[in-house]
């Protein structure tokens, strides 16, 4: 059944799914998620000309008119994360970071130069979340306010689009 599915595949976007979520959660994101950028926003296949390119590898690269496209999906995003804002048993954790997959290196979860939001780093907040020591409900300013942020660089020889 097609409407079934339709369902089904609604219930994967956080709009729809934290608001009806009793588990406690934490959202860790960057507001410009690299990958959805290079696969969401500007696949290859609609940017046949290869305008995005040089965008995509690095954001200091993006033509205004790109970061103000980028911009606009930040504002997207965070419309769709404001259901999550409102229980005080879930954490969010959203710089303003060019990066993708944040908590998977100890580069940006536990290190010293870790991205910074109200001067915590994101393991402190998650940290002091779950422990019930403080609760962390933080979105950072739009890009590029975060100096702490280590804006994703990709090697242009290995770009996929």
């Amino acid at each position: 059944d097609i409407s079934f599915l339709i369902v089904f595949v609604q219930c994967f976007f956080p709009q729809n799914v934290v608001p009806v979520t009793r588990t406690p959660i934490f959202l860790v994101n960057a507001a410009y998620d690299s990958w959805q950028i290079k696969n969401i926003l500007a696949p290859g296949i609609a940017d046949p000309k290869g305008a995005w390119k040089k965008c995509k590898l690095d954001i200091k690269n993006c033509s205004p008119s790109q970061l103000q496209t980028m911009q606009e999906y930040r504002l997207q995003f965070l419309g769709a994360l404001s259901q999550a804002s409102s229980s005080t048993s879930h954490g969010l954790f959203i710089d303003s970071c060019y990066a993708h997959c944040q908590i998977g290196t100890q580069e940006t979860w536990l290190a010293a130069d870790s991205p910074v939001l109200s001067k915590t780093t994101i393991g402190k907040a998650v940290g002091d979340w779950y422990h019930d020591r403080t609760p962390f409900q933080k979105i950072d300013c739009a890009y590029p306010c975060n100096p702490t942020c280590k804006n994703r660089v990709f090697d242009s020889d290995k770009q996929q689009d």
